[in-house]
């Protein structure tokens, strides 16, 4: 269990994070918020990156800086963008990978072709990573961050810039791999989690707002979200979520606490609450 205990980073004057407290337990845990809100920041100081200005974050009831080494042999990370040699393949780079946490070589090989398998990339293991998408190039970096077989796994943006075939792809491997470990995945793009994550943690000037499941964040907007036929001029107190193309043209999406003039109730999805929670002036 990893436990975040009244932390608070600061860069000089200014606060990144202010008295956050959350534990982790197995399973998937979405940070959803802006850029900027502090998703980063957090994510440095979970994987050691970063030290809190006060507070502390434990695993299993110790302190992750004290127990040092121990803490970082069942943590894996991908960040943002996770550096690689372009002249390698995959299995020479997740060979490189093992020898840096000093999986045995034995293990190491058998693992390699486990995660190559896994990861969809048994077929272009032996081709320069020089060649790859942008999809196939962060499904290496979850290989590398799976090298261990961590206990903790930490994602920073991991499908930014995906196309949409290979986000998908990209939730489906999650899923997989969620099953037996905590997966702490940092994003600002609503679908890669709202069908994965059980808990979404989100940030609003710059202290927790929620740690909760996407069903309850939904249901905070209950009544409050309505479609109506577009052309009407917004009314005070309503505020545009989004725009879609209906089948007698375009249909906009409100939120507002009175039902508008012609509008229809709908259930809120987690990208109204999103929208709804983040809209302008509202952080």
């Amino acid at each position: 269990m990893l436990s975040v205990e009244h932390v608070t980073k600061k860069y000089g004057s200014f606060t990144a994070l202010e008295d956050i407290s959350l534990t982790f337990t197995p399973g998937v845990f979405g940070l959803l918020a802006p850029n900027g809100a502090g998703k980063t920041t957090l994510i440095k100081m979970l994987t050691t990156l970063l030290f809190p200005t006060s507070g502390q974050i434990l695993w299993n009831g110790e302190d992750i800086h004290a127990l040092d080494e121990a803490y970082r042999g069942l943590l894996g990370y991908l960040p943002q963008e996770f550096g690689y040699y372009p002249h390698y393949s995959p299995r020479q780079f997740l060979r490189y990978a093992a020898a840096l946490q000093c999986v045995p070589r034995r293990e190491a090989e058998e693992r390699i072709e486990s995660l190559l398998k896994l990861v969809g990339l048994e077929d272009a293991a032996g081709k320069k990573m020089r060649q790859f998408s942008g999809g196939m190039l962060q499904r290496v970096g979850i290989a590398q961050a799976m090298i261990n077989d961590p206990q903790l796994l930490i994602l920073d943006e991991p499908t930014a810039g995906l196309d949409p075939r290979e986000r998908v792809r990209f939730r489906n491997l999650i899923h997989s791999l969620a099953a037996e470990r905590t997966v702490i995945l940092s994003t600002h793009i609503v679908s890669d989690i709202e069908t994965i994550a059980g808990q979404i943690v989100m940030f609003r000037d710059h202290r927790l707002y929620c740690c909760d499941s996407p069903a309850s964040i939904r249901s905070r907007f209950q009544g409050k979200v309505f479609e109506v036929p577009a052309g009407a001029a917004l009314e005070p107190g309503q505020f545009l979520l989004s725009e879609r193309q209906g089948e007698r043209g375009p249909i906009l999406r409100l939120l507002c606490d009175a039902p508008p003039a012609d509008g229809v109730p709908v259930s809120p999805g987690l990208e109204d609450a999103f929208l709804a929670i983040y809209r302008e002036g509202a952080a």
